[in-house]
């Protein structure tokens, strides 16, 4: 026993000593390179103020808030503004909006940068691929506001481009901003347009690390461009790949209200009526901040949830995770 508790201090001592100089270590190359660390400080003043300090907002999905009083509520009521979204039908009708524009935006607009930076990496022109890259990018860089001008003077019954051909060939028109089966089409083709080329960033870096070895070996083997694109180049990206799936499947819920609340009207809600902008009717307009901030809390969960188990199936089953 004596020899055991001998060798557990010894153990305890060297785990100290091991400690102490990492801490040192780290102490060190702090110091010499204090002018890069100085760089993160507005950084962490920013997630600090605006987004861990907010987190304590969320109290009052369990308290009762009154504008103007209590920043953390009045009353505690425990799950009551739980139960009153969960007994809501429209609240599940918008949640069934959102999961459907989300699941549209994934498997349809998450292959389309992936497709794009592939076939930019096959033009050999370097001008002219510089010239597709930047055309692509500049949608990205248009507001909210800028777009869904655009798409509301290209989809305008009386002078829009679209309906002038349609009324060309047909006849007649076509009002699609205010017809519901038409909105979710609207926004994630319009999502796929403003994100193309912004998105095929990481895909790009990601191809440009790939060892060109690589396909020497594979040219020597007999294989064409597309056997090389198959085998090589999409795993080669896959990791990247991977990282951009589990993240976009974490923010499924998350779909963006700017453009939405843009877009759709009150002959639309039936279709483009989302979690966010039901948010901001609830708690904006309608001044029922906890009820708003229990929604909330609930989508943020359940990001948290599909996060998670896409991390962990990824691990599983592939040699990539977040953690």
């Amino acid at each position: 026993m004596e020899t055991v508790s001998i060798v557990k201090d010894e153990n305890k001592k060297e785990i100290k000593k091991k400690q102490k100089g990492n801490l040192q270590k780290n102490i060190s190359i702090i110091t010499k390179d204090w002018q890069l660390y100085t760089l993160l400080i507005l950084p962490i003043i920013y997630y600090i103020v605006f987004k861990y300090g907010p987190m304590l907002g969320n109290i009052i999905a369990f308290r009762s808030y009154v504008p103007g009083g209590s920043v953390l509520g009045e009353e505690w009521v425990g799950l009551k503004y739980f139960k009153l979204f969960i007994a809501d039908p429209t609240f599940w009708l918008v949640f069934k909006n959102t999961l459907i524009i989300s699941v549209l935006q994934l498997v349809i607009g998450f292959p389309f940068p992936i497709i794009f930076a592939l076939l930019l990496n096959e033009i050999r022109s370097k001008k002219f691929k510089r010239f597709v890259q930047t055309v692509s990018y500049l949608p990205y860089f248009l507001s909210a506001v800028v777009i869904a001008g655009m798409i509301q003077d290209l989809l305008s019954p009386s002078t829009g481009v679209v309906n002038m051909v349609i009324k060309h060939f047909t006849g007649s028109t076509i009002n699609f901003l205010s017809l519901p089966q038409w909105f979710r089409t609207i926004y994630v083709g319009s999502g796929i347009w403003q994100g193309l080329g912004w998105g095929a960033i990481l895909y790009l870096a990601a191809l440009s690390n790939i060892n060109m070895e690589l396909y020497e070996s594979a040219k020597i083997d007999g294989a064409n461009r597309w056997q090389q694109t198959l085998h090589v180049t999409i795993p080669g990206i896959m990791p990247t790949i991977v990282i951009l799936l589990i993240l976009n499947i974490g923010g499924l819920l998350s779909v963006g209200y700017e453009k939405i609340m843009l877009l759709y009207n009150p002959l639309t809600y039936s279709t483009a009526d989302v979690i966010s902008t039901y948010l901001y009717r609830m708690g904006l307009e309608a001044n029922n901040f906890s009820y708003a901030t229990a929604i909330g809390l609930f989508e943020a969960v359940i990001g948290l949830v599909l996060v998670s188990g896409a991390n962990y199936f990824s691990k599983k089953f592939s040699e990539t995770s977040l953690w």
